[in-house]
């Protein structure tokens, strides 16, 4: 296979919009649209002018504006900070869960014992992490530890303090399965085959929101199991469980362990009366979803 070499130089913002008005798309301020092109790149808004598009063509449909699809972006925006704000609750909690768990059964450094992992290959490549991520640290409470200790960890429930999410959840994941791992997912009310799985998509999609990536009509690449069983109410298995409805269903689920009166559902309504043009279908949203479970008792 030849490969190719990339060389198409960069255009003007003002060359871009004539790109955009020659495909077919309107603006209502082309001012506005210059201003808001030199601070958000055409790359980045790409995504949200694809919807736009006629369907296997370059060209706009009849009517489609640059302000629909910098719309698009605000909502995608703003959808994503919200999650942030309820993953960060979720993130906090299971690292709580995880040392109290943890070190009840196995002592405040069970995390440095490679007899609770499944795989002394991948322990060792998590402690790197753990190291990593204390060094980087600037917390008061990690530096008091390492003056005034020579243990090579500070305990669990100070060590996870400052690990990522990703690091808590690769930790569960390659836990020996036992009673400490189920009575961690016990405690939201899920298997710890759930949590694990559930974990993994939490961190993927926690990791879209921090790189300010599209989410709100994306097909996610990583499929979160469906529970069989589930100690709480939840919603009625959607068709595709890549879409962002699903994702954002087992957030409100985890929330009702967390943070009981959470009002993620109300504020999430109220986000779409703010945003009327959005197609909740492009998110994997069924027509019932405001009577599905969890849904419509927030």
């Amino acid at each position: 296979m030849v490969s190719l070499y990339y060389e198409r130089p960069q255009i003007s913002v003002t060359q871009q919009i004539e790109l955009l008005k020659s495909e077919g798309l309107s603006f209502a301020d082309e001012k506005r649209a210059l201003h808001l092109l030199q601070n958000i790149s055409l790359f980045r808004l790409k995504s949200y002018l694809k919807p736009l598009r006629r369907k296997g063509e370059k060209t706009f449909k009849t009517g489609a504006t640059f302000e629909d699809a910098y719309t698009l972006y605000k909502f995608d925006s703003a959808l994503r900070k919200m999650i942030c704000s309820e993953l960060e609750k979720i993130e906090i909690s299971i690292r709580t869960q995880l040392s109290l768990a943890m070190s009840e059964r196995s002592g405040i450094y069970w995390f440095a014992d490679s007899a609770n992992f499944r795989d002394a290959g991948k322990h060792a490549s998590l402690l790197n992490k753990l190291g990593d991520e204390l060094r980087r640290s600037d917390d008061d409470a990690i530096e008091h530890f390492s003056r005034t200790y020579n243990n090579a960890f500070p305990p669990s429930w100070m060590t996870f303090e400052v690990s990522s999410f990703g690091t808590l959840s690769m930790m569960y994941k390659w836990l020996k399965a036992g009673r400490a791992r189920r009575q961690i997912a016990n405690f939201y009310g899920i298997s710890d085959t759930v949590m694990e799985s559930w974990l993994h998509s939490i961190v993927y999609v926690r990791n879209i929101c921090a790189h300010h990536s599209r989410l709100w009509n994306k097909r996610l690449s990583i499929n979160p199991l469906v529970p069989r069983h589930l100690q709480r109410a939840f919603v009625a298995v959607p068709a595709d469980t890549k879409r962002v409805y699903y994702i954002l269903s087992i957030i409100l689920y985890l929330l009702q362990t967390i943070n009981p009166t959470n009002s993620f559902a109300a504020r999430f309504r109220i986000l779409l009366l703010q945003y009327p043009q959005i197609d909740i279908a492009a998110m994997g949203f069924p027509k019932d979803w405001q009577e599905q479970g969890l849904w419509g008792r927030n």
